[in-house]
């Protein structure tokens, strides 16, 4: 029979002693590999790979490092049966030197075969009859014998896998194989994997968790906080041999823990290793195409093409990918490369080819531009130092308002951050600008916002001029050509920011007006696919109109930004325009409606996790400026404090007054009359002032000074204030009253304008004055009906601070039985500090307290009312003598007296003592 002799040279025990070649066979091909002492046994790896018995075929499939091979080495020490193992090699692999070392194997490990199974003699063929009598032989055997194939990737000839595959689909339950390899076998696994006959570990699989890694670490001595190990684990993507040569090298650093967050892979065992088992095994024309892609975060073949001036960059990706050589494949044709291996390759390119990355970078950039792409636009212009391109794209591209959005602010500030003074063009000053802007540094932001807009002025000009001298019209393309349209909006957007900023409404029409113009210019694609632009532009305008006190129209505005489709990139601005329109609620009285649009607003900041805008922290502001008019005071505190910590490091004008305004009337609510009259008014400058900012300022100081019993003082700070501002006109007429001039105080409201839907904060209070004024005049069933109304409307919203605010002569009015139904249940609020009146008459109802008196607070007047000084009541409450006084000042408001004796005889008729 040629080629196959059945008599071959046999030691005593019948096994042959020499290959077809003639030479020993090399038993260290038939040896299992060595584990080392640091090797980490991951069951779950061997539990998988238990299912190798019971499958007729398993692949275990990864780069070079990877760790395949001891992994299924350690499992085949461990299985407790004998198995054929063989490592195929490089330097022969012809067709009888193959099958002779694969039988060989089986005989060295206890499968003895018989001897009409054959033996090839000749180095380069085989007799067809050897497959189908080894199959024959195996198939009838009781258990199956487990044969392992290690670095399979050796064997190219389709021949060998045909026969392999013959052998193995007729063996049957007689043979289990498993081949290690760092290539797809030329097998038909796609036939094994759809009957459920194929067991496979691919390079996902074999990759270290945090947890192995830590393990494995900590048997090189290591031990590393979890952050450590996380990043090291992300950095080598899991693989086996870069965490272990990092392991090394770190174990014989002074600061391992160091060495792992800052080595320089291109100048380590690792880039050896990769060099070496990797790259150098790579044709010339496919290394040069990974040290160019190298550059590149990711990659498709024309991309890789543009770089390399190649054609058939798609073949050798495809084939990078499948040999496992650290080229990743994202799907739809897009690859990326091992990071350690990018590293490494980078680091060969500056050493290879000093002065070429910039070009690649420079190459990329405009290919991904053409492609679309610009987040990798950007990032390769930079890396190129083409300042001027980098910021044109951005521009062109309608995204500056990223760097608003939140998205990605932070990542687009640090890329430009390298920018220099020398790109003096308007694109790259809009850029300068808009960073600027975004950090809050309004100065230099106006400044070089300025140096943009006299250049794009320029452009116009001359581009206005060279379309007249050739006929063309205003509107023609010629004249507005969509990347200058694109720079004017971007134009307009910062400057409505900085009418924002500033308190500038005309700047912020004049921005208005020249977005609206320019977009019409802008491709529609564009505008769609940067909504943030037009959403960020209405938010500054409402803010604005908002500023301005022209309620109405910032409504407007402001309410075409909110109730769009859950967007990440308009998250921020709906966010910003929700807290404008709940502050524009509560400045018109309608604190239960502000406070669901404020709520609205917080589900936002925290569905998309938003940074800190130049409007942080107004929605905690308003709940805070709602709590006070519920006299809620600890819960406004709290919100205040939230708000603060939330604070941006610049605040719009809105924000600061809407803070001045809370906190100032938290503080005269709870009595600090002083800091709350310091307290009302915004420190900021603002190129215009705003009505109701300044109206609620002068409210606060008039009413310190009526708490402080100087009325003209009062009427005088009202005098200087805006005449059309609600809280200023009820403020004024609670003035007239104190004055001793009912008449005028209800005239005063008889001219509150109610064209404007005056909420109940407003009404409430203007209705409770005019109950005052009533009954001073002796009209006390007017001074019931105006209460009666009153109570109606505020106890739908809760409303206790205005009741809080009236004085004692509502405590009459309230302990009647109609109006004592109506307070039942919600009004605990009292009327403020005042002597208490006379004690009621027997069977008269309590009047109502506005304010549930603590238990330490009860614990105080209780030892005042046996007479006890303060120092006596603190040693006996072991508590200081300011925690006492905090106690009696507390119990004081709340009983609406001023002295400890009228404090313990309303306590008394309240029976709480």
């Amino acid at each position: 029979m040629p080629g196959v002799d059945l008599t071959p040279r046999v030691d005593p025990t019948g096994v042959p002693l020499l290959d077809p070649t003639g030479d020993p066979f090399l038993r260290t091909r038939f040896a299992l590999p060595a584990r080392p002492v640091t090797f980490l046994r991951r069951e779950r790896l061997a539990r998988h790979l238990d299912e190798a018995l019971v499958t007729p075929l398993t692949m275990v499939n990864g780069p070079a490092g990877s760790g395949k091979t001891l992994l299924v080495a350690d499992w085949a020490a461990s299985l407790g049966q004998q198995v054929a193992w063989l490592t195929t090699d490089a330097v022969d692999q012809r067709r009888g030197l193959f099958w002779a070392y694969l039988l060989q194997a089986l005989r060295v490990t206890g499968a003895p075969l018989p001897g009409d199974v054959g033996f090839p003699v000749d180095p380069g063929r085989v007799d067809p009859r050897l497959p189908a009598r080894l199959a024959a032989e195996l198939s009838g055997r009781e258990r199956p014998v487990v044969v392992v194939l290690d670095e399979y990737d050796h064997v190219t000839d389709p021949e060998i896998a045909e026969q392999l595959e013959f052998v193995l689909h007729h063996a049957g339950h007689g043979l289990r194989l498993i081949i290690v390899t760092r290539t797809e076998p030329p097998l038909p696994l796609h036939r094994y994997r759809a009957a459920g006959d194929l067991t496979e570990i691919r390079a996902a699989e074999l990759a270290f968790t945090p947890e192995e890694a830590a393990e494995l670490l900590e048997a090189h001595g290591l031990r590393l906080p979890a952050p450590v190990i996380r990043a090291l684990v992300d950095r080598t993507r899991g693989w086996a041999a870069g965490l272990r040569l990092c392991a090394l090298a770190a174990r014989a650093q002074p600061d391992p823990e160091t060495y792992l967050k800052e080595f320089e892979a291109g100048r380590s065992t690792v880039a050896d290793y990769l060099l070496a088992e990797v790259l150098k095994r790579q044709p010339d024309e496919t290394q040069d195409l990974l040290l160019r892609v190298s550059v590149l975060d990711r990659f498709c073949p024309d991309l890789a093409n543009s770089l390399t001036g190649r054609s058939d960059a798609g073949h050798l990706l495809a084939e990078l990918h499948g040999e496992n050589a650290f080229v990743e494949d994202l799907g739809h044709s897009w690859y990326r490369l091992h990071p350690l291996f990018g590293e490494i390759l980078r680091a060969h390119l500056q050493m290879r080819a000093p002065g070429l990355e910039p070009r690649l970078h420079r190459k990329a950039a405009r290919w991904l531009r053409r492609s679309g792409h610009l987040p990798e636009t950007l990032t390769h212009g930079a890396a190129a130092g083409d300042w001027e391109f980098t910021a044109r794209a951005f521009v062109d591209d309608l995204a500056v308002g990223q760097l608003f959005t939140g998205l990605r602010r932070d990542e687009l500030a640090e890329l430009f951050s390298p920018m220099g003074p020398e790109p003096t063009g308007s694109t790259t000053n809009l850029v300068r600008a808009a960073c600027d802007l975004a950090r809050g540094d309004l100065d230099r932001g106006v400044a070089q916002l300025r140096r943009a807009a006299d250049g794009l002025d320029r452009q116009q000009h001359v581009v206005r001029g060279a379309a007249r001298r050739r006929g063309y019209g205003a509107g023609s393309p010629a004249v507005a050509a969509p990347d200058r349209a694109a720079a004017q909006v971007s134009r307009a957007l910062l400057e409505s920011l900085v009418a924002r900023l500033t308190g500038s409404p005309g700047l912020a029409e004049r921005a208005a007006a020249r977005a609206g113009k320019w977009q019409r210019e802008v491709p529609a694609d564009l505008v769609v696919k940067h909504p943030e632009m037009t959403a960020l532009l209405l938010t500054h305008l409402g803010a604005t109109r908002l500023w301005a006190g022209r309620f109405g129209d910032a409504r407007a505005a402001l309410s075409m930004v909110t109730g769009r489709a859950d967007s990440a990139s308009t998250a921020l601005p709906e966010t910003e325009a929700l807290c404008h329109l709940a502050l524009i609620d509560y400045l018109e009285g309608w604190i239960g409606r502000a406070e669901r649009t404020a709520r609205e607003a917080a589900t936002g900041t925290e569905r998309f996790a938003l940074p800190r805008g130049f409007g942080s922290g107004l929605g905690r502001l308003v709940l805070a400026a709602v709590a006070v008019d519920r006299d809620e005071l600890d819960q406004a505190r709290a919100l205040l404090d939230e708000s603060a910590a939330a604070r941006a490091e610049r605040e719009d004008p809105v924000t600061a007054a809407a803070r001045c305004v809370v906190t100032a009337q938290l503080l005269l609510a709870q009595g600090h009359l002083h800091a709350a009259r310091r307290a009302a008014r915004p420190a900021d400058s603002t190129d215009a002032a705003s009505p109701w900012a300044e109206g609620h300022a002068a409210s606060v100081a008039s009413a310190v000074h009526l708490a402080e019993d100087r009325p003209e003082a009062a009427a005088e700070v009202l005098r200087w204030a805006p005449d059309d501002q609600p809280a200023c006109v009820v403020q004024a007429a609670r003035v007239q009253l104190a004055l001793g001039d009912p008449g005028a105080a209800t005239d005063m409201l008889d001219g509150l304008r109610t064209d404007r839907g005056m909420g109940p904060a407003i009404a409430v209070r203007a209705a409770l004055v005019r109950a005052q004024a009533a009954a001073e005049t002796g009209d006390l069933a007017t001074a019931r009906r105006l209460v009666a109304l009153a109570l109606s409307r505020a106890r739908r919203e809760r409303l206790r601070r205005p009741f809080a605010e009236a004085g004692p002569w509502l405590r009459r009015l309230v302990d009647t039985d109609p109006l004592r139904e109506l307070a039942a249940g919600w009004l605990t609020v009292v009327p403020p500090r005042t002597a208490a009146l006379p004690r009621p008459g027997p069977g008269a109802a309590a009047t109502p307290v506005v304010e549930k008196l603590s238990g330490r607070e009860r614990d105080v007047l209780e030892r005042l009312a046996r007479m006890m000084s303060t120092e006596e009541i603190a040693a006996d409450l072991h508590v200081s003598v300011n925690t006492v006084k905090t106690h009696l000042k507390s119990a004081y408001r709340k009983l609406a007296v001023n002295r400890r004796g009228d404090a313990v005889r309303r306590a008394r008729e309240l029976r709480m003592l």
